[in-house]
């Protein structure tokens, strides 16, 4: 890449890649001069105003601009998407009896309260040393809630957990409660009753006299079903990729961000799916993502979403602009809106079939194949688990920064820039300073066939999107 670069021929800033003298690599410098109040213009479109006589060549940030965020916009439908050139092509994956393939051949231990947590860490612990054949792990998924909810927390905390264990990757589950919570078996079994599912199991601590062996007689016989399982040939139409960054800088709307967008259209060419959430990060930029909208049904359940989500902030009294973080700022992002148009970016150029409620899963939707919009916030750890809830056997997680974390499903770790891939090297996966489309095309098969472990796989944690009251 030059040192300088221009995004939009409407733009009136450009990005210093390596930077220069007043300016930090990443950050924005205007390309003429910008009168105070004249609108700040990156990607084409407007990222806010000058709050002060900004001279051509000048550092352009926060100590001379301000969002131009309008809570109360109208929203309007103009459909505007490109169809994906369409393609055949195939993973190697573990097929099942119900629902698409797994990338990988794994059993989840759930718990449904936090008070069972050390009993499913030991359970896990022991059924590890037992794994052979093809399982790529048990894994205890832990948590601190299932108790002491009320409403729409307890309910989504059910919801999320019964999204969790239908996970194609998930090849059996042992949901693990202890007997007294609110969020106890019976909901969580009445919720899973219409999926027929065969590969669940469940017990009370409360119920059984020794929980370890209780547990480990399940595990064992898990074990013994799993480990002769083979992968085989499986439509790509079965993948379904979750689009996620965090720790954004200067960068993500031109490297990392962008080049995800091309593999999306890829997938997306091929029949598969692609599902883009936090909402919050979509404010300044969701219009255009409404414009991409399947039909008028699609847009109207897309603009509820959003005027729902900044109903939830200005009743808590937080304006929707309480964005970006300090480490985005410090990367170069200024304001919301330039955030948000960058982190659209990952969803590429194809339409948005549908609209996904927190929990919901993309194979409940009529649509099938596409890019899915889903109602969770923004929060990295409570993003991921939501679009791996959601149905997605793979994160691809784009970062300026770096992150060590992964959700349930293999989190890959994307950079932005050269520096952080080079200081780095056990958080990311791949570089896409190089823009390298084919690169990141074949590492994501390569991962999706169990040929690539990426660097986080042996980290596995989950979190909820909490909004109400705990007793």
């Amino acid at each position: 890449m030059t040192k300088d670069v221009i995004i939009n021929e409407k733009d009136n800033v450009g990005i210093s890649l390596d930077g220069k003298e007043g300016i930090p690599a990443g950050h924005k410098f205007a390309l003429k001069d910008i009168a105070q109040g004249e609108y700040v213009v990156k990607y084409g479109e407007i990222i806010g105003r000058a709050t002060q006589n900004i001279a051509k060549g000048e550092w352009v940030h926060t100590h001379n601009v301000k969002s131009h965020l309008d809570e109360n916009v109208a929203y309007s439908y103009d459909f505007h998407a490109n169809v994906p050139q369409k393609t055949q092509l195939t993973f190697q994956g573990y097929k099942r009896a119900k629902g698409r393939a797994g990338i990988r051949n794994e059993i989840y231990i759930i718990p449904t309260v936090g008070c069972v947590n050390n009993v499913c860490i030991r359970l896990a612990k022991e059924a590890q040393a037992l794994v052979q054949g093809s399982i790529d792990g048990i894994y205890a998924l832990t948590h601190q809630f299932g108790c002491s909810q009320l409403g729409a927390d307890n309910e989504n905390i059910k919801k999320l957990l019964c999204a969790i264990a239908l996970n194609p990757n998930a090849t059996f589950v042992l949901f693990v409660g202890l007997g007294c919570e609110n969020n106890g078996l019976d909901g969580i079994k009445e919720s899973l009753a219409p999926y027929g599912r065969e590969n669940i199991e469940y017990f009370n601590c409360q119920d059984v006299s020794d929980e370890h062996a209780y547990g480990m007689e399940i595990l064992k016989k898990f074990i013994d079903k799993a480990k002769d399982l083979k992968r085989e040939a499986v439509d790509l139409s079965q993948l379904c990729i979750g689009l996620k960054c965090g720790g954004s800088d200067g960068y993500s709307g031109l490297t990392a961000n962008p080049l995800v967008g091309r593999i999306s259209d890829r997938i997306v060419g091929a029949g598969g799916s692609a599902i883009l959430t936090e909402v919050p990060e979509m404010f300044g930029a969701e219009q255009l993502l409404m414009n991409k909208c399947r039909n008028v049904q699609v847009f109207e359940k897309y603009k509820k979403m959003i005027e729902d989500f900044k109903a939830y902030y200005t009743t808590q009294g937080f304006p929707v602009y309480e964005n970006p973080s300090p480490g985005n700022k410090k990367g170069g992002i200024t304001t919301l809106e330039e955030k948000s148009l960058g982190c659209i970016e990952k969803a590429g150029s194809s339409e948005i079939v549908d609209v996904l409620a927190y929990g919901e899963t993309l194979d409940s939707s009529e649509s099938k194949g596409g890019v899915y919009a889903l109602n969770a916030p923004g929060n990295d750890l409570i993003a991921a688990t939501a679009l791996a809830a959601s149905g997605a056997q793979i994160v691809l997680f784009t970062t300026g920064r770096g992150t060590p974390f992964s959700t349930f499903v293999p989190t890959m770790k994307i950079s932005t820039n050269d520096r952080l891939a080079g200081v780095k090297r056990g958080w990311i996966d791949f570089n896409a300073y190089g823009m390298d489309e084919d690169g990141l095309f074949n590492l994501l098969l390569q991962t999706v066939n169990g040929e690539y472990i990426c660097k986080s796989e042996d980290v596995r944690e989950i979190a909820f999107y909490k909004t109400g009251v705990t007793l």
